[in-house]
């Protein structure tokens, strides 16, 4: 077989030049490629909707979402669990034990997302944004409250009148029409009032200003 030559030196003193073999440390032409890193296998697979795991514990585990079956109880209420997270997390409304605790100011909450969403007030995040306007919001509820805004949705319906609202908080205080509760009272006087504003208004004739 021809093997590719090539000169590397003319040689000192205008000597016969020195030819080297060139396939020596050359990178053949065709090189079987290396073989691709193996995902982890997974030989675990539940029988009822194919999911795969790696671990047969993760596979029990998860077959009892299909039987429904729940091995862990919750000693104060009886209620179950399908994993004994689930069922820790719960004793907790029980217990009042809340051991996730806030370095910036002190207050603990019973679950760790509820940490994690309270530090935001600290933060300043606003992680949820409005595709259609760009505001940005603390919380997804605010968001989801804020969309409204664009389509015109007013799911909260008054059953006496047939008015419908935006935000449930705004048909909470239409109701007060229809009901006549005064949730505002006066510590000064002990007068009451249906909204806010009149019972601001009402303050300032004890303060001695013009109401």
């Amino acid at each position: 077989m021809h093997m590719g030559r090539g000169i590397i030196n003319q040689g000192e003193d205008g000597g016969a030049p020195i030819i080297l073999d060139k396939s020596i440390g050359e990178r053949p032409d065709t090189e079987e490629p290396e073989p691709e890193t193996s995902k982890p296998a997974r030989p675990h697979h539940c029988s009822l909707c194919g999911k795969s795991f790696s671990q047969l514990m993760n596979l029990k585990r998860h077959e009892r979402t299909h039987i429904g079956d729940k091995p862990h109880h919750c000693s104060h209420c009886g209620k179950s669990f399908t994993r004994l997270e689930h069922q820790k997390k719960h004793e907790r409304t029980h217990t009042g034990e809340k051991p996730f605790h806030c370095s910036q100011c002190g207050k603990n909450f019973t679950r760790l997302g509820s940490l994690n969403e309270h530090k935001r007030i600290h933060t300043g995040e606003k992680p949820f944004h409005c595709s259609l306007c760009g505001k940005n919001f603390t919380w997804l509820a605010s968001l989801n409250e804020h969309k409204k805004i664009h389509t015109g949705e007013k799911p909260f319906h008054c059953s006496q009148c047939g008015k419908n609202f935006a935000r449930l908080w705004n048909l909470k205080e239409h109701e007060r029409i229809h009901t006549g509760e005064k949730i505002y009272k006066c510590s000064q006087c002990g007068k009451s009032f249906t909204w806010l504003g009149d019972l601001k208004r009402h303050k300032r004739t004890h303060a001695g200003e013009k109401p």
